[in-house]
């Protein structure tokens, strides 16, 4: 489930801080109103989690992850390394 923050309309709040941070399903419908004390809130565009890429990954890698690796022969022709 993704994570997502909001932020009050306007105005402050001593319960939820102004701002909070939420999981919640895709299919969830929109927040428009704070959980905690009911204010009008919307929803912040923020950053996201990707994995770090450090290098490329070789053909031992992904065998010794489980991966089968195929070489390409032709137009849809392929055959196992």
């Amino acid at each position: 489930m993704p994570l997502y923050e909001y932020q009050l309309c306007e105005g402050e709040c001593k319960i939820c801080g102004g701002s909070f941070t939420l999981r919640r399903p895709l299919s969830a419908p929109e927040l428009t109103k704070c959980p905690a004390c009911k204010k009008p809130v919307r929803k912040l565009i923020s950053t996201f989690n990707s994995p770090l890429k450090l290098k490329p990954l070789s053909i031992s890698d992904a065998k010794s992850a489980g991966f089968t690796v195929l070489k390409k022969l032709g137009k849809g022709e392929y055959e196992k390394q």
